[in-house]
């Protein structure tokens, strides 16, 4: 693990990827239309292992610098995004870091290292509404690819990707990833899913949106990790307006999942999220999900199911194990996928679990308390098959969730964030856990 100080890390100019520039043809030029801001996040991590496992409590603080540019002037239009941040962290109580790097990176000795930082750059071109970017702080939010940013520091990925929106109704988006530096290292590690410990650089995607009409989406998406899987990704939004401050909105999502290449051999397997497997190490999978959120003023109540197949359990992009020739993970775990079931503990994933959900969420706004949001939310999932092809085991999660913007004066922007999580099981490989987070963000844009 590199180790940085806070005045050496601060030297370094700080850039953050933007995935769309100004419009085409409200451009200025490259100055004109930059943007630059100081952002920081303050994090209070705590995760009580009900089963008598280690309990991991810790504090941290990330500073990030970043700067945004326009697009020079021609038919061609160029542009560079680079980004720095470091982190320290600031407490972690003896015995409370369990040397696991799922807050913040470990020392030689297993104790939290003091600060690490991170510096990278992407640079984009223009022409019309279509653009290219290549770099390594990318932070995508696609349904076969999305960035975590659930803990301190974002996850950011490495490679290019190219988004258009030259056809009318359509957004258009293709790439190639081939490296993430994880949620809680300076050092990017090639690509895996959970259990793989031999990584790839070759993560291909390329798929759409389409606006059929302003209350209709479809979407497409086909996504290939080479040697471990094949995903196809079919979505549909439908918001109905019903007048009176009140909408119903219905999502549908299937994923369609295979192996690819060498999967299921050493190196290459798939744990299958600590579930059964037909194919033990292999991806096979299809998973479809549901769900309808009726909303009235400010108020929002949503209900939904997710159907995970009985063959094996649900496959994203991870990094696994994959140490990059170290002798241990340095902090590159975490990653989140396009499912209301990535919760905030467990993921309900595992092959045949059907999960029902709800969610309660109020915008404190409708009633003069402008910034102010609160959700309740409960996920139970049951039929859950195990190595031994049994389906008798059960999951459920109880998240609350209270969010705060400072909406005027010199705080303006200054959110505060706490998340708790209760999440309970009869036969999870994740222990019974009370998890806590308590999330303080600020920004200042000064150009």
């Amino acid at each position: 693990m590199e180790k940085n100080t806070l005045p050496a890390a601060l030297i370094v100019a700080g850039f953050s990827f933007s995935a769309h520039g100004a419009e085409s043809g409200k451009a200025h030029g490259f100055i004109e239309d930059s943007q630059a801001f100081i952002s920081s996040r303050t994090m209070y991590y705590s995760n009580d292992n009900r089963d008598g496992g280690v309990d991991q409590r810790e504090t941290a603080t990330a500073l990030k610098l970043a700067f945004v540019s326009g697009f020079t002037q021609g038919t061609v239009g160029f542009g560079l995004d680079v980004s720095s941040l470091v982190a320290l962290h600031l407490d972690g109580g003896k015995g409370h870091h369990p040397n696991a790097n799922t807050f913040f990176p470990s020392d030689s000795d297993g104790s939290a290292t003091h600060s690490w930082s991170r510096a990278t750059a992407n640079v984009k071109a223009r022409f019309s509404k279509t653009e290219l970017a290549v770099g390594n702080n990318f932070t995508p939010n696609l349904p076969i690819l999305m960035s975590t940013d659930a803990r301190l520091v974002s996850q950011n990925f490495g490679g290019g990707i190219i988004t258009s929106k030259d056809f009318n109704g359509f957004t258009l988006t293709a790439g190639k990833i081939d490296k993430s530096p994880g949620r809680a290292t300076s050092n990017p590690t090639g690509l895996s899913i959970a259990g793989g410990i031999k990584d790839s650089n070759d993560f291909r995607f390329a798929g759409g949106d389409w606006s059929v009409t302003k209350n209709v989406m479809l979407q497409y998406y086909f996504a290939r990790l080479e040697n471990y899987y094949q995903q196809n990704y079919f979505g549909l939004t439908h918001l109905l307006p019903i007048g009176n401050d009140q909408s119903f909105k219905t999502d549908l999502r299937y994923f369609v999942s295979d192996s690819d290449g060498k999967n299921g051999d050493a190196g290459y397997r798939f744990n299958n999220n600590g579930g059964y497997a037909k194919n033990p190490g292999e991806v096979d999978n299809k998973t479809w999900s549901a769900m309808f959120t009726y909303s009235l003023g400010g108020h929002a109540f949503m209900l939904g199911h997710v159907s995970v197949s009985d063959d094996g359990g649900f496959v994203w992009l991870d990094q696994g194990n994959v140490v990059d020739g170290r002798s241990r993970p340095e902090g590159n775990g975490g990653s989140t996928f396009y499912l209301f079931t990535k919760a905030n503990v467990g993921t309900f994933s595992r092959a045949g679990e059907q999960t029902s959900f709800g969610q309660y969420s109020y915008d404190f706004s409708k009633i003069g308390i402008p910034g102010l949001k609160a959700s309740a939310a409960y996920l139970s999932g049951d039929e859950i098959k195990d190595v031994r092809g049994g389906s008798d085991h059960k999951e459920w999660e109880r998240d609350l969730r209270i969010d705060y913007v400072v909406p005027t004066g010199l705080l303006k922007g200054f959110g505060t964030t706490l998340r708790h999580g209760t999440y309970r099981s009869d036969g999870s490989s994740i222990p019974d856990t009370d998890q806590t987070r308590l999330i303080f963000n600020y920004s200042y844009s000064f150009l």
